[in-house]
């Protein structure tokens, strides 16, 4: 039966592989369990709550993703949105968690009108063929670079923006075992070295006294102080379209980059299109909606994903097992927040080496392939976000295009989203 609905024997996998794989992501994203209710009870939300909102919204939207389109692709609240709610909706222009709240659930409507019109689907197959490449390969570098920030082994430096960190860091020397453990499993080609390497690398952390075990391995979610809370009547005499914009614009495009990334390093693109891939947009549409009823800013899809494609996961029977991870974590919070960034660092350092691969698809001979590609792959890492590499891989796509003359291969859609990146970015400066 599961071979029959999920098509194990097609994607040439098996209900193990599959099960590792999405232990495997579910183990490389906990750390939201914990870190999406840090930022939102900044903005004054109970924290309690927020916990039971995160699980609970990131295994209905993994759920759906699963059951539904059939992708290993795992959501949760995103983390650039988390913050935006906080530190730019709530705090600084003081706008109250409930009414945000209302806003990240119109956004979440907005998205779900978008996707059953089929624009949001025609926006991803729309991009081109070098954008698509690249963005797996940005994507590949940004991650990378989060997992080396998480292992402390680049910090920041006043001279050179980064550098170094330094090894008699106990954290450092660390991650450096489990990377080097990880490296060795993999080229071994041992079924779950990504999973080892991230548990191997936690137990040394606590025989060094860096982490503890938990104190306690279950925990009652208090679903009350955030469930249903939004003030919708507040939100629409807000005059909330720039804030609504803003939720809309950063979810879209970071979604979008989220899924050619990982959709091209687990070989699902076909034909330059993702299948299926209006069933993949509706998940994040609902998963927002539901996160929003439930107490939590926008829930997208998560790069971290790319982990358990790597280990093997082909299909959205690792989802069933992300879902049920984070829907057990509602009770067991404590056990599943027990994993360190330091543990897992070695695992996204090493996705990053296999995302970028794609580079070797890009037409690197043709200029104006290569120079939006390397724009794209170049300014994801280094602008620290998915959405902006992508946009302005997109901007230099169209100009280089038209000045080698070949302007006809710019189609409409992207003549228009060229124009609304553009105009986003002089409003930015203009703000």
């Amino acid at each position: 039966m599961l071979d029959r609905y999920f098509q194990l024997a097609e994607n040439q996998t098996t209900v193990k592989k599959e099960m590792l794989g999405g232990v495997t992501t579910f183990v490389t994203m906990a750390y939201i369990v914990v870190v999406n209710p840090q930022i939102l009870s900044q903005a004054g939300m109970p924290a309690d709550g927020v916990v039971f909102a995160t699980c609970l919204s990131s295994a209905v939207a993994t759920l759906v993703m699963g059951l539904y389109a059939n992708y290993p692709i795992a959501l949760a609240p995103g983390m650039s949105l988390n913050a935006y709610f906080t530190y730019s909706v709530c705090l600084a222009m003081h706008v109250p968690w409930q009414t945000a709240l209302a806003v990240v659930c119109f956004s979440g409507v907005l998205f779900l009108i978008l996707t059953v019109t089929r624009v949001r689907e025609q926006i991803v197959n729309g991009i081109p063929d070098c954008l698509k490449h690249s963005t797996a390969a940005g994507i590949g570098m940004f991650i990378a670079f989060v997992g080396l920030r998480n292992a402390k082994l680049v910090v920041a430096n006043s001279a050179t923006f980064v550098g170094l960190g330094n090894f008699s860091d106990k954290e450092v020397q660390t991650a450096c075992f489990g990377l080097a453990l990880t490296l060795v499993l993999m080229a071994r080609r041992l079924p779950g070295a990504i999973l080892l390497g991230v548990l191997g690398t936690t137990v040394l952390g606590i025989f060094r006294g860096m982490s503890v075990w938990p104190a306690t391995f279950f925990s009652i979610p208090h679903a009350s102080s955030t469930f249903l809370r939004l003030d919708f009547r507040s939100a629409i005499h807000l005059g909330f379209l720039e804030i609504l914009f803003a939720f809309l614009f950063v979810d879209l495009f970071d979604n979008v980059g989220t899924l050619v990334g990982v959709c091209e390093h687990g070989g699902f693109i076909k034909d330059g299109k993702i299948p299926r891939v209006g069933r993949v947009l509706m998940a994040d549409s609902i998963g927002t909606i539901f996160g929003a009823l439930t107490g939590t800013s926008t829930v997208t899809s998560y790069i971290e994903s790319a982990a358990g494609v790597a280990a093997g996961a082909r299909t959205g029977l690792s989802n069933v097992a992300v879902a049920a991870l984070f829907f057990l974590a509602m009770f067991c919070s404590p056990l599943a927040t027990a994993i360190p960034a330091y543990a897992t660092a070695p695992a996204l350092i090493l996705v990053g080496v296999l995302m970028a691969q794609s580079l070797a698809l890009v037409k690197w001979s043709d200029f104006s392939e290569a120079l939006p590609a390397f724009i794209t792959m170049i300014a994801t890492p280094l602008a620290f976000s998915i959405a902006t590499g992508l946009s302005f891989g997109l901007i230099s796509y169209t100009v280089v295009k038209v000045a080698s003359g070949k302007f006809r291969e710019v189609n409409t859609l992207i003549w228009v989203l060229t124009v609304l990146f553009i105009l986003r970015y002089v409003y930015l400066a203009a703000a």
